[in-house]
């Protein structure tokens, strides 16, 4: 049996807003509803599903593996936008992007204080 990642629901203060900014940000097609859902198709029939619980909710990590080009797209994004950005996940190197692997990263908020994190060499690879 092959098992394969489907979607995962993203907790959101404002769906809309988050699934907007995440599709603006990434070059995405808009969210589309599904049920209670705003869903973001990703690649491979993989989709983010924004929803508004009615509790707290912690933050989470969500990490995407993008090529040059959409790397240099989106942080040009990231810079314009003035979002606060970080070279590592401790937030220790602000304003900066790493080099780990031979590739680049960088880590930064969504709306919804999520921290995500766009990588153009999966961990590992540069060894």
């Amino acid at each position: 049996m092959t098992i394969s990642f489907n979607h995962t629901i993203v907790a959101a203060k404002n769906k809309q807003e988050s699934a907007s900014f995440f599709t603006t940000l990434f070059g995405l097609p808009d969210a589309v509803p599904a049920g209670h859902f705003l869903a973001v198709a990703l690649e491979n029939g993989v989709s983010l599903d924004f929803a508004e619980p009615p509790i707290e909710f912690q933050p989470q990590h969500y990490a995407f593996l993008v090529g040059e080009d959409d790397f240099d797209r989106i942080y040009g994004l990231i810079v314009e936008w003035g979002l606060d950005h970080w070279a590592d996940p401790r937030q220790t190197l602000p304003g900066t992007i790493n080099t780990n692997d031979g590739g680049r990263g960088v880590y930064f908020l969504d709306p919804s204080g999520h921290y995500l994190e766009i990588i153009t060499r999966p961990y590992g690879s540069g060894r």
